[in-house]
C-alpha cells in the first residue's frame, strides 16, 4: 500500500471517498465477469474435448476406409475419379458479443454432389471413404469456431484477472490508505486550531483580568 502524492484538503479527501467506492463497485462487477467467463471457458472447453474425441474418431476411419479404397484401385483411377468434383461448400464468419467478447459464429453451407464417378470405376471403398470425409467436415468446422471461441475467452479472462487483482492489491488499497492519511492529518489540525484558540481566548482572558 502507498499514500498518493494529493493534497490534505478535505475536497480532496471527499473525491477520494468517492473514487473508493467507484473502485469497490468496479472490483465487483469484475469479479462477476470473470466468474461468469470462467464457467463459460469451462463449459467451452468441456465441448471441446468430446468433439475433439468424436473428430478423431470419425476421422480414422475415414482415413481407414481411404486406405483400403487406395489398396484397390490403381492411383490413376483414383486421381481420374476425383478429378471433377461438383460438390461446393460456403463459409461465412459472424461474431457476436459475449459479456464483452467478440466471439466467432461460422455459417456452413454445402450443395452439390461429392460423388460424381460412375460406380463401375471405383470400389465401394472409396464411397464409403468419400461419405464419411462429408460427414467429418461439418465437425471440424464446429470444433474450429469453439475452439476459436475457448482461445478467446482465454484472452479475455486473463485481462480481467488482472484488473481484478490491480484493483483489489493495489488500486482500492492505495485510496483508502490516503483517505485515512488525509482524514488523520485534518484531525490533527483541526485539533490543532482548537488548542490554538484556546491558548488565546486564555490568553486575552489572563490579559483582561491583569488590565482591570
Amino acid at each position: 500500500m502507498a499514500i498518493l502524492n494529493v493534497s490534505s484538503t478535505r475536497m480532496v479527501l471527499l473525491d477520494l471517498k468517492k473514487r473508493v467506492k467507484t473502485a469497490q463497485r468496479g472490483h465487483k462487477l469484475l469479479k462477476d465477469k470473470q466468474d461468469g467467463l470462467m464457467k463459460k471457458f469451462m463449459e467451452i472447453i468441456r465441448e471441446v474435448k468430446e468433439l475433439r474425441k468424436d473428430v478423431e474418431d470419425k476421422l480414422a476411419k475415414a482415413f481407414e476406409h481411404q486406405m483400403y479404397a487406395s489398396a484397390l484401385l490403381l492411383p490413376e483411377m483414383t486421381e481420374s475419379a476425383l478429378s471433377f468434383p461438383k460438390a461446393k461448400m460456403h463459409l461465412e464468419v459472424k461474431t457476436k458479443n459475449v459479456m464483452s467478447v467478440r466471439i466467432p459464429e461460422f455459417d456452413f453451407k454445402k450443395e452439390g454432389d461429392i460423388m460424381t464417378y460412375g460406380v463401375f470405376q471405383t470400389s465401394a471403398e472409396l464411397d464409403t471413404a468419400l461419405r464419411a470425409f462429408n460427414k467429418v467436415f461439418p465437425l471440424l468446422i464446429r470444433l474450429a469456431q469453439i475452439e476459436k471461441t475457448a482461445e478467446a475467452l482465454a484472452i479475455e479472462i486473463e485481462t480481467t484477472r488482472r484488473r481484478v487483482n490491480a484493483l483489489e492489491h493495489k488500486i482500492v488499497p492505495d485510496l483508502v490508505e490516503t483517505v485515512k492519511f488525509i482524514s488523520m492529518k485534518l484531525g490533527e489540525n483541526e485539533r490543532s486550531v482548537i488548542i490554538t484558540t484556546m491558548a488565546v481566548k486564555a490568553m486575552i482572558e489572563s490579559s483582561e483580568k491583569s488590565g482591570s
